[in-house]
């Protein structure tokens, strides 16, 4: 069988004479639809990031200029300069308004604010009453005797120059539980209390004792109280005027000016009754 000269074998390509198409690199189209896909994926992307990069509303029909709609623009998302963020006390421009610090009084003494839960500024309890003026009717130049909210059978008397919450004990007992109610030495629209002996009911180191009136401001703010409004029928608190929010309150049996505490407890010990005198 004779032998075929038409191509040589693999091993002997030269010898003879036979050599490889060259003309053609192998696998050329498969080469040429690679490349074509890969620039059709970049034009897609730079298309894509051009129409996204365009504010919502302005991107244009290429054919005419007219606005595309949303559902021609395939409902690209378009990505808004986010607003301005509120004010921190709600829109408004204006932060909480600081409290108000009452100004110190003569004398020495420095005034406290008045608690936001006085009886006086809440609601619940009572309205407030006018500046300066009591918002509970007492009869001035008229004999009383003090007795408490919460032990009726108490009322105030004095021992040792101090004033407690004492049982009646006997007629020096009553003559000593009576005072007459006079216009306020300090301010005239509250009240002070006098005694049969010439003295006055006065705060001093927060503690009521009886004291005589040494013709001081010190003193006439010292012994002159406002009567607020009471949670309990009939009852007055009575104010300082010189420590605004600071009530009388009777504690262990003793008549004392402590800062008003929203409690039942506290407006309870702060209840009086002012009542007939005793003697």
């Amino acid at each position: 069988m004779p032998r075929e000269t038409s191509r040589p074998p693999r091993e002997e390509p030269w010898e003879n004479g036979w050599a490889p198409d060259t003309s053609r690199a192998p696998g050329t189209r498969r080469l040429w639809l690679a490349g074509a896909l890969a620039v059709a994926t970049v034009a897609a992307c730079v298309t894509a990031i051009a129409l996204n990069d365009e504010p919502a509303g302005e991107a244009t029909d290429a054919r005419g200029g007219k606005a595309l709609s949303d559902d021609e623009t395939g409902g690209l998302i378009s990505f808004a300069t986010p607003s301005a963020d509120a004010s921190p006390s709600g829109g408004d421009g204006k932060g909480p308004k600081p409290s108000e610090t009452a100004s110190p009084s003569a004398g020495g003494h420095s005034a406290s604010p008045r608690p936001q839960g006085s009886p006086s500024a809440r609601a619940s309890t009572s309205a407030p009453s006018p500046a300066g003026k009591p918002s509970a009717s007492v009869p001035a130049s008229a004999d009383r005797s003090v007795s408490s909210v919460n032990y009726p059978d108490r009322y105030w008397h004095i021992g040792d120059g101090l004033v407690r919450l004492d049982p009646v004990r006997g007629s020096e007992s009553r003559q000593d539980s009576t005072f007459t109610v006079v216009k306020g030495l300090a301010d005239s629209a509250c009240y002070s209390f006098a005694t049969a002996d010439g003295t006055y009911l006065r705060h001093r180191d927060f503690v009521l004792r009886s004291e005589r009136s040494d013709g001081s401001s010190l003193f006439r703010q010292d012994a002159t109280f406002c009567a607020r409004s009471s949670p309990y029928s009939g009852a007055v608190m009575l104010e300082s005027v010189n420590y605004p929010g600071r009530y009388l309150r009777h504690q262990n049996f003793r008549i004392r000016l402590d800062p008003y505490q929203d409690s039942d407890l506290f407006r309870m010990d702060a209840s009086f009754f002012l009542v007939a005198g005793l003697d």
